[in-house]
């Protein structure tokens, strides 16, 4: 046996931004029509907690307006988000990090990659 310890990566070290494309149909298949946005909405946060590593999801109203502007029902299949990791200034925080999810307006999403964006 070995007395190796695991280095895990810590998200305290990066405020980092980056562009992903999330395919919201597979998280909503075969579910009720009533709760497809619903579901797509908790998708995106648990898609942003895995992908940056920190508990605390916000989510811009514009990412709201675009996965609920054709309905409950009809949600888009594929929605390019961008994934600010940004510090927490306020003093009674429980974490250091957040997540500031915002929709990116795109009218094709062949090709694309996930890219990490400099602000």
């Amino acid at each position: 046996m070995s007395d190796k310890k695991k280095s895990t990566k810590s998200a305290l070290n990066e405020v980092v931004t980056r562009e992903y494309t999330i395919h919201l149909h597979k998280h909503v298949h075969g579910q009720t029509f009533r709760k497809r946005a619903p579901r797509a909405i908790r998708a995106i946060r648990a898609f942003a907690e895995k992908a940056m590593g920190t508990k605390d999801i916000r989510l811009d109203p514009s990412l709201n307006k675009a996965v609920w502007a054709t309905g409950i029902k009809n949600i888009p299949h594929r929605l390019r988000i961008r994934l600010a990791r940004k510090r927490n200034d306020a003093e009674d925080a429980k974490e250091k990090l957040y997540t500031y999810v915002t929709a990116v307006p795109i009218t094709k999403f062949k090709g694309l990659q996930t890219q990490t964006v400099d602000e």
